[in-house]
């Protein structure tokens, strides 16, 4: 697991230093020529930034050993920076529409420059890049803060993309009201993207259900000597996921029979779900009426 980690934080690396080096860029050129849609695509950015440091942060502390006070690990520290990178992405979406009305109110035209339109596109390919590098990483490392950081940074290649065709459209002639009309559009989308990122995170932390009963209790009632399972429940995510059931069998199994009946259970379930599940089974007697 520890190895799992350290790896998921050279990814969050790489992926910072790419993310710092694009907003940059971003917000340099919509200040010099006065785009806020630019800027704030620039800001959107910082924000991806700014999730990579928490997830470092969130890691770093999920990466800790078990110990007495936490007998589970502390695996779930990587679902809180989750819930705090969608946090940001509120605030900083309440920040764009703000500036977007003062827009609507004292409209600007942006100084829009081939130099400009090219730099934005250079930044759109470097998003695709890290968002499809940071999900694929995600997937497989089973890492949720990856997963839902390429979320973040995917809004960023359709922000990104509108932006650039607002500033094309305004170079064609239309007019500059198109500029906070994106802006708007742009903190929709981060809207969107906290609101994933914050149901993704949060029904880990809730202990949401992860698997369908039903698929469980098939793979149990596969096996000759159970009889029935019933309270099937799952929580976790895919790198630390529990499943705990009762098991009714035959009165006369012995314990030695009950624990290798588990054991094969466990195995099957995690070579047909998910090779990260621990299971707990209560075994019942079945009961003849």
């Amino acid at each position: 697991m520890t190895e799992n980690y350290n790896k998921v934080k050279q990814v969050l690396w790489i992926i910072l230093f790419a993310n710092l080096t694009v907003a940059v860029m971003k917000i340099l050129v919509g200040t010099m020529i006065k785009s806020t849609s630019m800027v704030a695509d620039g800001f959107h950015s910082i924000t991806d930034g700014s999730s990579n440091i928490a997830g470092l942060i969130g890691v770093h502390f999920a990466s800790q050993p078990i110990d007495q006070d936490h007998p589970y690990g502390h695996g779930k520290f990587e679902m809180m920076a989750g819930l705090f990178i969608a946090g940001m992405l509120f605030v900083i979406s309440g920040k764009i529409i703000m500036a977007a009305i003062n827009r609507f109110i004292n409209p600007v035209m942006p100084d829009i420059t081939l130099e400009s339109l090219l730099v934005l596109l250079l930044t759109l390919c470097i998003n695709i890049f890290i968002s499809n590098f940071e999900y694929r990483k995600g997937k497989a490392l089973n890492s949720q803060i990856l997963i839902s950081d390429s979320m973040h940074t995917k809004s960023d290649i359709y922000v990104s993309a509108g932006v650039l065709l607002t500033l094309i459209c305004i170079k064609s002639g239309l007019p500059p009201i198109i500029d906070p009309i994106t802006s708007l559009i742009v903190a929709g989308l981060i809207i969107y993207t906290a609101y994933e990122i914050l149901c993704a995170n949060g029904g880990i932390l809730l202990d949401k259900a992860v698997v369908d009963p039903s698929t469980i209790r098939k793979i149990v009632l596969s096996f000759e000597k159970v009889k029935d399972a019933h309270n099937i429940r799952s929580r976790g995510s895919k790198s630390d996921m529990h499943i705990d059931m009762h098991i009714m069998t035959e009165p006369e199994l012995s314990v030695e029979e009950c624990h290798e009946l588990i054991h094969n259970i466990e195995k099957k379930i995690r070579n047909e779900i998910n090779q990260n599940i621990q299971v707990i089974a209560h075994m019942e007697p079945l009961k003849n009426e």
